[in-house]
């Protein structure tokens, strides 16, 4: 499940380069994944007074969130690969008088911490991206405390995610996608049932357990601002529409809002979401 040097380097590279956008969507980004984000908190058993790891915590989601329920008696650690993610983090904790949160750029399987240091760890959106998942998730083992749990989530199938897919199908008109490999970096690297899962289980994880979890995101937005806020958050989409013409990103941008439509309504968006909810302990 590792990945090559080069592929982590253009990861590295595609985070940092992304994450003004990550610090400017950020509050709409809390509002669409708030379901998960209430899921992964309650399926980690993270409570007030505890030491909690967020890893790939990115601009602060959902570190935030977390530093408000488990008020001043605990804290949260924040850590990403990219340093400028984690400065808008900072920046958003010190606009929302957040003191208990913690910064940390490292990459999740080299983690700074000593053993046995937190009382529970959660991961959104982020092991599809590790570069050693199996080390990373024996990382994550070795700083929990006993018994401590762990909650990760990652995306499910495609097929039941048009928040990827609508605007996918319209770029695949330009750019036909290339034969994937399954196990490289990417948003469904572990959408296969029970992928995720098994490596907790090699890393020696107790008690492990996968759901799926369905929810509609949700946030105020418009069908014709989707393209441009699903641009902003890709490297891959910015870095295809660079090579085309002014005339056929608009011909993009309109088919994506004629798509997308049937997921706005009063300039809401309501679009289904399924991802994969792996737990257990150490």
């Amino acid at each position: 499940m590792a990945i090559t040097t080069e592929q982590a380097d253009d990861i590295k590279r595609a985070w940092r380069g992304a994450a003004e956008y990550w610090t400017k969507h950020a509050p709409t980004i809390r509002a669409i994944f708030a379901p998960l984000t209430d899921k992964l908190i309650a399926a980690a058993g993270i409570a007030p007074g505890q030491k909690v790891l967020d890893i790939a915590g990115g601009a602060g989601e959902p570190s935030l969130v977390i530093a408000e329920r488990i008020a001043l008696q605990g804290v949260v650690t924040c850590t990403d690969i990219a340093p400028e993610m984690l400065a808008g983090a900072a920046q958003r904790a010190k606009e929302a008088k957040i003191a208990n949160i913690k910064f940390e750029v490292c990459s999740a399987d080299a983690l700074p911490f000593p053993d046995n240091s937190f009382d529970a760890a959660v991961c959104r959106f982020g092991a599809m991206f590790f570069p050693d998942t199996l080390a990373a998730l024996r990382e994550v083992l070795r700083v929990l405390r006993p018994g401590g749990r762990v909650a990760f989530a990652v995306w499910g199938p495609a097929e039941h995610n048009p928040f990827f897919t609508v605007t996918r199908s319209i770029v695949a008109r330009y750019f036909p996608p290339p034969t994937e490999d399954e196990d490289a970096p990417g948003a469904f690297r572990y959408a296969a049932p029970d992928k995720l899962a098994a490596l907790w289980r090699e890393a020696g994880a107790l008690e492990v357990n996968e759901e799926v979890f369905a929810f509609p995101a949700r946030a105020p937005m418009r069908a014709g601002q989707f393209w441009q806020f699903q641009c902003e958050l890709s490297d891959t989409l910015r870095g295809k529409i660079a090579q085309l013409s002014a005339a056929e990103i608009a011909a993009i941008e309109r088919d994506v809002a004629m798509a997308a439509q049937p997921f706005f309504s009063r300039n809401t968006m309501d679009i289904p979401v399924q991802a994969l909810l792996v737990t257990g302990r150490k």
